[in-house]
C-alpha cells in the first residue's frame, strides 16, 4: 500500500554520526520487510510518499544557508550532509519519488549534499551523474544473516559489486556495516564478507564504512514472533544484551556495554587485517 501525502513536517534533526542531519521525510515506510527495521515498529506495512518535494527541499536549502556546520569533519570535509532516507530504503522507492529533481537539487546546491543507505541496488540510477553530491551507503552483512534477516533484498555480492559500477558513474559509495549481529561464527562470517569486499571492489581508496551494532526492540521482538520467528535467535538473545533508554519511546536493548567493547575491538582487528583501506568512519 502505497500513499501519497501532503508532508506538513519540516523538522531537521542533527545526526552527527552518518551525516550532519536527517532531512523532513521524502518517504515513511518501507516495501522490504528486514525483521530488525525500527520503521517497522511505527508502521508496519506500506509506504506514504511526500507529494510536495519541492516544499522539503525548500526547507533543507534555507537550512543549509543558515546553519553554520564547521567542516571538514568526519561526514564530510567540505559539504554539509543530509540523511534523505532515515525512515526509507530511497533506492527500492525511487519510482515513486521525483528522485532526479532531488539529485539534481543536491548536485547543483554549493552547500548541502545528500546521503542514504540501501539494501537494494537500483541500475536506473547509474544513467544519472551526481558529481559525488550523493552519497551511497550500501548495507552488508554476511549473506547467511541477509537470508534470514533482509528477505527479498539485493543479494550481498550483487551490493558489493555495484559499489566500483557507482563510483564510476559519478557517485560517492560508503559501505554501511549496519546492523552487526553476533552469534556463534561471527566473526568467521564477516572475514569471508571482507575477503568479497576486497576483491571486487577497486576504489580503495575511496570507499569508507560506518559500522552499527545491533539495537532491538521489545515491540518488534514480539512481532517478529510471528512474523519472523527464525530471525529471534540471533535478535533477542537477554544473556548478551541489556536495556537501552530510546528517545522515541518503548524498550529497546542492545549488546551489554562490557561486551559490546569487546566485540568492537574483534570486528576492527578483523577488519583492519583484512581490508585495512576501508577507514571505518564511526563505530557504535
Amino acid at each position: 500500500m502505497i500513499d501519497k501525502v501532503l508532508r506538513k513536517t519540516f523538522i531537521i534533526r542533527p545526526s552527527g554520526r552518518s551525516t550532519d542531519f536527517i532531512s523532513p521525510s521524502f518517504g515513511y515506510g518501507c516495501l522490504f520487510d528486514c525483521s530488525y527495521c525500527y520503521m517497522k515498529r511505527h508502521r508496519p506495512d506500506g509506504l506514504s510518499v511526500a507529494t510536495n518535494t519541492n516544499d522539503i527541499l525548500t526547507e533543507i536549502n534555507n537550512h543549509a544557508f543558515f546553519t553554520p556546520v564547521d567542516k571538514p569533519n568526519q561526514t564530510h570535509p567540505k559539504f554539509t550532509t543530509y540523511d534523505i532516507s532515515c525512515n526509507e530504503d530511497f533506492a527500492l522507492h525511487a519510482k515513486h519519488h521525483e528522485w532526479e529533481k532531488i539529485f539534481d537539487f543536491f548536485k547543483d546546491h554549493p552547500i548541502a549534499m545528500a546521503s542514504f543507505a540501501t539494501k537494494y541496488v537500483n541500475d536506473k540510477f547509474l544513467s544519472y551523474n551526481s558529481q559525488f553530491k550523493v552519497r551511497i551507503r550500501y548495507s552488508l552483512m554476511p549473506q547467511k544473516m541477509a537470508d534470514i534477516h533482509e528477505k527479498n533484498t539485493s543479494k550481498i555480492i550483487d551490493r558489493i559489486k555495484a559499489i566500483d559500477r557507482f563510483v564510476d558513474a559519478g557517485y560517492e559509495v560508503h559501505i554501511n556495516f549496519s546492523p552487526v549481529i553476533v552469534y556463534e561464527g561471527w566473526l568467521d562470517d564477516y572475514a569471508e564478507l571482507f575477503s568479497l569486499i576486497d576483491t571486487h571492489v577497486k576504489w580503495k581508496d575511496q570507499v569508507l564504512a560506518e559500522v552499527i551494532f545491533l539495537t532491538h526492540n521489545l515491540d518488534k521482538h514480539k512481532n517478529n514472533l510471528t512474523r519472523h520467528p527464525d530471525a529471534e535467535t540471533t535478535l533477542w538473545t537477554p544473556d548478551t544484551q541489556e536495556p537501552k533508554n530510546s528517545q522515541y519511546g518503548g524498550m529497546n536493548i542492545r549488546y551489554k556495554h562490557d561486551l559490546k567493547r569487546v566485540f568492537i575491538e574483534q570486528f576492527i582487528d578483523l577488519h583492519d587485517r583484512l581490508i585495512p583501506w576501508n577507514t571505518i568512519r564511526y563505530i557504535f
